[in-house]
């Protein structure tokens, strides 16, 4: 259920950079250490970004979305990976760890 709310808040990568200005999806490829091309070639399912790749560039597109008065939307790191599956229980593993519960159920 959270994952389908989750991609009704979020776009593509392609619709997010044919959206976008030249200057926020320069943005985006600074802040990820890359370059626009290269965020083309993930969003044409040429390439595909590697967990930390996807994780920057869900980060930097929320920031530009912000900025952009509802233009834009985040990109989702799952949509842009092989295997998205790595993603889907991040956030319960994280909520775990900062309330100090183990896998095991034991303190």
């Amino acid at each position: 259920m959270i994952r389908t709310v989750l991609m009704f808040l979020s776009m593509e990568l392609k619709e997010f950079l044919k959206v976008a200005t030249k200057r926020e999806r320069a943005d985006v490829a600074v802040a990820c250490s890359d370059s626009v091309s290269y965020l083309y070639q993930i969003a044409g399912e040429h390439r595909y970004a590697s967990p930390w790749m996807a994780t920057q560039i869900e980060r930097q597109t929320r920031v530009v979305a912000d900025l952009s008065d509802g233009r834009l939307e985040p990109v989702p790191r799952a949509s842009m990976v092989r295997h998205p599956e790595i993603f889907y229980d991040v956030g319960l593993r994280e909520n775990t760890q900062e309330t100090g519960g183990d896998d095991d159920g034991t303190r």
